[in-house]
Parts: C-alpha cells; structure tokens; sequence
C-alpha cells in the first residue's frame, strides 16, 4: 500500500457521460490533464471490449506523459495490465483479493455509502475511501441513498484513510464538503459544462483548481 496523498479534485471520466456529448475520452482526458487534473478515474460501465480497452490505455499514456495516477474503476484485471490503480465498489472483488493480484504498490481505493461500510472500509488493505452521494446524482442509475454533508462530517471521524467524497459535488458545494473533512472531491457532471468541448473543458477545471485553494 502506498502512503497516499490525493489531489483535492479527482476527476472521473464515465464513458457514458462523455459520449452523450459527443466526446471522446481521450479528448476529455487531453483536456483534464491539461487543465492541471493530478489523478484521473477511468469508469466504463458497458462491456470491456477491445476498443473500450484501448481507449483506457490510450487515457494511461497520457496520464503517464503529465505525471498524473491513472485508476481504473470496478475491474482488477484491466488494472493490471495497464499498470493503473484501481477503484472498487461494494459489489466488486473484495479489496483483500485485489490486493494481491495488484500488488503493495498499487493504489486501490473502496467506494462506501453508509457509516457501516466505510468503519469496514478502515480494515481493508486501500489507500483510500469514497463516501456518497453526498448529494443527489445523476451519474448512476440505481443511486445509493443521499448522506449528506453532516453525515459525512461525522463518519470522516470513523476512517483514518484519505477520504474522496463523490455524489453531486459541484462548484457551488465542493467547499462544504472539503470542509466536512474530505481530502478530494469525485467529479463527473461538474467537469463537463453543456456546450463541452476541449477548450470549456480545460476552463472547467482550471476553475475547480482555483476553488481547492480556497480551503
């Protein structure tokens, strides 16, 4: 396991998001990474065919060229064999049984939704954990139940691992939530304006990197 320090903004490239606008992911990602995104998120939800496949891998190298962690979302296998991280949820292999497969050096991290799943979470062998919906989301179709930003004050208590928020965040809320106590913030939607394209992208999270100094 790594001794973690996550970037207060994590940015999650969903696949299906993307697409809706008519964006590539390695566009999107092109424009994070240039925009002075640390860590990127790759979440495809479909099946992991060979293109989606080299989509991720094409993302990993441009994650490698800015120096930024390159985590894939549910599947240990793609993880490693694109040498990235990986993000697991409730339902995914346990974190105990990625961790050999992945290695100590590889960053994991472990999605939670209550007060009982992330007190599991500190037992589990990650570098971090995420807790939500803070706040109702679209970006899922069978959401978890909203926590909340006052629970998710009082669970940061329960966990000594870095803490990712997810679920909602914007640039109108990301402050109360770092200020709840979470080290990052997951975004999707708040990352892709309406009219997105690379240049508003790049604007976006130039914006979301102005805001994290203001904690």
């Amino acid at each position: 396991m790594t001794g973690l320090k996550l970037p207060r903004v994590y940015p999650i490239l969903d696949t299906e998001s993307i697409e809706k606008l008519g964006l590539g992911a390695e566009q999107v990602a092109a424009a994070l990474l240039e925009g002075g995104a640390a860590i990127l998120q790759f979440r495809h939800k479909g099946h992991w065919g060979r293109d989606a496949f080299e989509t991720a891998r094409a993302v990993a190298r441009l994650c490698e060229e800015a120096g930024a962690r390159f985590i894939v979302n549910d599947r240990a296998d793609f993880a490693l064999l694109l040498r990235a991280g990986l993000h697991l949820g409730q339902d995914d292999l346990a974190p105990r049984d990625a961790r050999p497969l992945l290695g100590p050096g590889a960053v994991i991290g472990f999605s939670s939704h209550n007060a009982a799943q992330i007190c599991a979470a500190e037992a589990e062998p990650v570098d971090y954990v995420a807790f939500g919906p803070v706040f109702p989301t679209g970006s899922k179709q069978n959401p978890d139940p909203v926590v909340g930003v006052a629970e998710l004050r009082r669970c940061r208590a329960a966990v000594s691992k870095p803490l990712v928020a997810i679920g909602g965040i914007t640039l109108g809320n990301a402050l109360e939530v770092w200020r709840a106590g979470a080290d990052s913030v997951a975004v999707i939607a708040g990352l892709l304006p309406a009219d997105a394209s690379p240049h508003s992208i790049r604007e976006r999270i130039s914006e979301w990197q102005q805001l994290a100094k203001a904690v």
